[in-house]
């Protein structure tokens, strides 16, 4: 693994573009996004990164969400969790470990709703699992089954924009982001 040794605002404002967008990358796969957030350096403040990242994001077309949605593993799917998080490791871990403790019944049912979501949408089910346990994703996941792509296309870019936050915010607290 590559080490970026990008863990400041400091650094983050002066390392070169490639390097930025790479790190950027780590925190949502949208190009255009990552594009958008690298000319907008230099940032003051976490929370300033934060609200153009989320000012950013509300001008993002439906292929650049479906391309940040594309970066993410299925829920409860352990072999799609370690090839998906691969570059995204030191940010993203235990995004997801609600599954750990799940029952075999409900890991069955997140994956057979996961997947009956994935033929209706076109992409896989997009939720903030940050602190959710597996039954609480299932749930959710069953509610938002029924809805149109439209309306999930909007929900899933709500979540995703939660997730990019925690990710920028947990990547400049670390000391080293690994890529």
């Amino acid at each position: 693994m590559n080490t970026l040794p990008i863990s400041s605002l400091e650094t983050l404002n002066t390392v070169s573009s490639d390097a930025a967008q790479t790190w950027f990358l780590q925190t949502c796969a949208s190009e255009a996004w990552c594009h958008a957030m690298v000319e907008a350096r230099p940032f003051t403040s976490t929370v300033e990164i934060c609200k153009q990242a989320s000012t950013v994001w509300q001008t993002m077309g439906k292929e650049d969400l479906l391309q940040a949605f594309s970066a993410h593993p299925m829920i409860g799917d352990i072999s799609t969790l370690r090839a998906k998080y691969a570059n995204t490791k030191a940010i993203a871990a235990n995004e997801q470990s609600g599954t750990q403790a799940a029952t075999e019944d409900v890991l069955t049912r997140l994956q057979s709703f996961n997947q009956a979501y994935l033929n209706k949408h076109g992409f896989i089910f997009i939720i903030c699992a940050t602190g959710l346990s597996a039954a609480a994703m299932l749930d959710a996941l069953m509610q938002r089954l029924p809805n149109d792509t439209e309306q999930e296309i909007a929900i899933a870019a709500k979540e995703q924009l939660k997730i990019t936050l925690l990710r920028i915010s947990k990547a400049l607290s670390n000391t080293t982001l690994e890529g």
